[in-house]
């Protein structure tokens, strides 16, 4: 026999979890039905590829080999279920779509409003996530485009330039420093506590590396991974955040506080798997965000 699609969703299943029963229960299968579908793959295929002598179940040299192909024939042939219900006029479709927090604040609701507008039959599911999670879910087809940031990406990823993105200080009405005039030298960071995105951000990094760069070692006394969490934060208190300027304008109560010298800026890139196939909604988005301004 020749491996089937079901085995290779099997296969991938039990190597996820290194555990025959989970996988089982994520298959919805019995667990020696799941035994004897793998079975007969190694069968087919003339090697072990799974080393059950352990507490859990890891790949041999041979499965981990095989893997990849495995993964690589499944998403593909995803993509080719979606080539099928795409339509050229973009009457219906489907488009995964996933950035950074700092865009939720100010891009993600004007510019899938702007799309769902031309587009009203495309379906989207919009994420809000890392920029590592985003890469790494844009080689595993679990999106199809990424909106993120200039970087070294990883190896299959592509990325086009949309536009340059501004940070500042950003401070409530009832911090010291709100409506002061004149930039604050960012030697003088040291006086005030911030709120700022968790470590695993790239904002926080992009942030970090500037204090960094100008040996400042600031008082942070409030983490989050939310931009509205920071925002309602520094507006009920006198803690201070970085945030892009895009957000500060639009916001009443927010305040923006020049540094010496400025927080560089950073390009805002479309991300998305290298393929030779791309939706017409993926095409349709990201024609859409290369005019965005």
């Amino acid at each position: 026999m020749k491996p089937e699609l079901r085995h290779l969703r099997y296969l991938l299943a039990v190597a996820e979890h290194a555990n025959f029963t989970r996988a089982a229960e994520e298959l919805r299968i019995s667990q020696p039905t799941l035994s004897q579908q793998i079975r007969q793959l190694e069968k087919a295929l003339g090697v072990q590829l799974l080393d059950r002598t352990g507490r859990t179940v890891r790949l041999t040299d041979a499965g981990a080999a095989y893997v990849p192909f495995a993964r690589r024939a499944l998403a593909d042939l995803a993509a080719g279920e979606r080539a099928v219900l795409d339509v050229h006029d973009l009457s219906r479709g489907h488009l995964r779509l996933a950035v950074t927090p700092t865009f939720t604040a100010y891009l993600t609701g004007p510019l899938v409003a702007a799309f769902h507008t031309r587009h009203p039959g495309i379906t989207l599911d919009v994420r809000e996530t890392t920029q590592d999670r985003i890469e790494a879910d844009l080689l595993a087809d679990r999106l199809d485009l990424g909106i993120a940031f200039a970087d070294t990406h990883l190896p299959g990823i592509e990325a086009t330039d949309l536009f340059t993105e501004t940070l500042g200080l950003v401070t409530g009405p009832h911090h010291p420093a709100t409506g002061a005039s004149g930039p604050l030298p960012v030697a003088d960071l040291h006086e005030h506590r911030l709120a700022l995105l968790s470590g695993d951000f790239a904002t926080r990094r992009h942030v970090d590396a500037y204090f960094a760069a100008h040996d400042v070692q600031p008082r942070i006394a409030v983490e989050a991974n939310s931009i509205n969490a920071l925002t309602e934060i520094v507006r009920r208190t006198p803690l201070a955040t970085v945030l892009p300027d895009a957000l500060t304008r639009d916001h009443p109560h927010l305040h923006p506080v020049p540094l010496d010298p400025a927080l560089p800026a950073r390009t805002v890139t479309l991300l998305r798997r290298a393929s030779t196939y791309r939706s017409a909604a993926a095409h349709a988005f990201a024609d859409q965000a290369a005019q965005w301004e």
